[in-house]
């Protein structure tokens, strides 16, 4: 049974009546789900994944002290620390304070800060510049169970389509890089007997596409333990993952040399037809130098667009 649906069933079964019986007064203001840390926000949960951090919970997400003071939110978590301790056999761990970091009960404010670093969420264009996709995956992961207030809801949905201009420079920056690590300096370190840097760049080149391959799909990617995983799910780029693997996973002999070869030009080809599916370069071919700078001359702030391209890499 994955985490989020361990998660919900336990929320229906004895959260939501909590909340109905011991705290009507707040049910306008609060969300609830689960959502944040943890691979059981994006469905990728497994037996190896309950090792450790793995129970039956839940988050309830508060609004400020103005409409949810600190003595409701107080006897809230102590509401929480009063459900069952075991669920469908999985035991709630006990944690202080109450509820925990992962889940009970949340400022939104707190959230979103811990997450993001701006608690309403609204990144300024130097902020989504510089924010890891994996912080903004982990903001926008899991399921909302409940939202009647809409506030919690509605900063996430802020934060799941980044700017245009700052998608346009980090794909940029990231088809420079593949340009520059698979396209050209893979076979050089080779010709250079350097079998190591080889390596590293066939990784650079490796890590670049998968990136350039989430932006290409509007979607936050999370960080490199499941980056694979989540790419093998991904609409129109799952085919790139199991090349991309063996991209980084071989050695380089003569002839798995001609493989990585070969795989680098049909990741690149598959990368630029994507580029121009969506017009946002005009050079044809698969040669992602010129495309990468065709990519970067249409960000339409000037300030932005004349950033070295690597400011999005």
């Amino acid at each position: 049974m994955r985490g989020l649906d361990v998660s919900r069933g336990f929320y229906e079964e004895y959260g939501a009546p909590m909340l109905r019986r011991e705290f009507a007064d707040l049910l306008p203001y609060i969300a609830a789900g689960l959502v944040g840390s943890g691979s059981e926000c994006y469905g990728f949960d497994d037996d190896v994944s309950r090792d450790h951090d793995f129970e039956a919970g839940f988050c309830i997400f508060l609004p400020g002290e103005d409409i949810v003071d600190r003595r409701r939110a107080f006897e809230l978590e102590r509401a929480y620390s009063r459900l069952p301790k075991e669920y469908k056999g999985i035991k709630r761990a006990a944690i202080n304070p109450v509820g925990g970091n992962r889940h009970g009960v949340i400022r939104i404010s707190d959230f979103f800060a811990a997450k993001i670093g701006v608690p309403d969420g609204a990144l300024t264009q130097s902020d989504w510049m510089r924010m890891p996709s994996y912080a903004l995956a982990e903001a926008t992961n899991g399921e909302v169970f409940a939202d009647d207030y809409g506030l919690f809801t509605a900063i996430r949905k802020s934060l799941i389509d980044m700017p245009e201009d700052v998608r346009r420079k980090k794909i940029a920056g990231r088809l420079i890089v593949m340009a520059q690590s698979g396209q050209y300096n893979y076979s050089r370190c080779l010709a250079h007997g350097e079998t190591a840097a080889a390596q590293l760049a066939a990784i650079e080149f490796a890590r670049a596409a998968v990136h350039a391959a989430f932006l290409l799909s509007r979607v936050h990617a999370t960080y490199d333990k499941w980056l694979f995983r989540a790419l093998r799910a991904l609409e129109g780029f799952s085919e790139i993952a199991d090349p991309l693997e063996r991209l980084i996973s071989t050695g380089n002999s003569p002839g798995d040399a001609a493989v990585k070869r070969e795989i680098i030009e049909s990741v690149s080809s598959l990368i630029c037809d994507a580029v121009r599916d969506q017009s946002l370069a005009s050079r044809d071919g698969s040669e992602l130098e010129p495309i990468a700078y065709s990519v970067n001359d249409s960000v339409s702030d000037p300030n932005l667009r004349n950033m070295n391209i690597f400011a999005g890499a």
